[in-house]
């Protein structure tokens, strides 16, 4: 009797090792089922940290100022990229200098922000670049604080720019004067090449003014 015991212990002893066996079987594949289904985290998007429209974004002057962009709400902006010594900078300035003259009333602001990231044609401090476009180029349009367009330190509003509308082979500023035109609502419309005369814009700010 005790061998019969025995032997019916052991038995009831393995149908119970088989059960949790059975069960830890199904937790696994639950699991498994449940993580395959789970969608994976979001990865960080650069894009959230930017802002909505150029009037969200702040600025310096040429003296150092603060200048919230916000403040430019309802005009037409032309954002020009600039250098004093570059073989654009005549042609570019005069041409600006038009512009700027036919439009400011009707409400167009062009906005100038020196760079030295192309071939050091816009060596000079902030004082230096400020006397020779107004002494030399007559520019009545703003002079903004010298930034850098492109890499780990580019303004935020260049930042914001390229972001909205790439260039030709990627989305980096390819030289001075690269141009970009912000309609009322501080949306980015259009982007133009370095080459691209402020003349042959003409159209398209008299499009956005509504002149045309």
């Amino acid at each position: 009797m005790a061998a019969t015991t025995t032997s019916s212990s052991s038995g009831g002893g393995n149908r119970i090792w088989s059960s949790s066996l059975a069960v830890l079987a199904l937790a696994v594949a639950l699991v498994s089922l449940l993580s395959l289904r789970a969608p994976p985290p979001a990865a960080p998007s650069m894009a959230d940290d930017l802002p909505t429209s150029v009037h969200d974004i702040s600025v310096k002057d040429i003296k150092g100022n603060d200048v919230k962009l916000s403040e430019y709400e309802g005009k037409v902006l032309l954002i020009v990229n600039v250098a004093s010594k570059c073989g654009l900078t005549n042609s570019n300035y005069k041409e600006l200098n038009v512009l700027y003259e036919k439009y400011k009333e009707k409400g167009l602001e062009i906005l100038a922000f020196p760079c030295n990231q192309f071939a050091g044609q816009e060596p000079g401090s902030n004082e230096q670049i400020e006397q020779t476009v107004c002494t030399r180029f007559k520019a009545e349009f703003p002079i903004f604080d010298k930034i850098d367009v492109n890499g780990k330190e580019a303004a935020p509003l260049y930042k914001f720019l390229k972001s909205q509308k790439g260039g030709f082979l990627g989305d980096g500023i390819k030289w001075n004067f690269t141009k970009f035109l912000v309609g009322k609502d501080g949306k980015v419309v259009e982007r133009y090449a370095p080459t691209t005369s402020p003349l042959k814009i003409e159209n398209d700010i008299q499009k956005l003014l509504g002149t045309s």
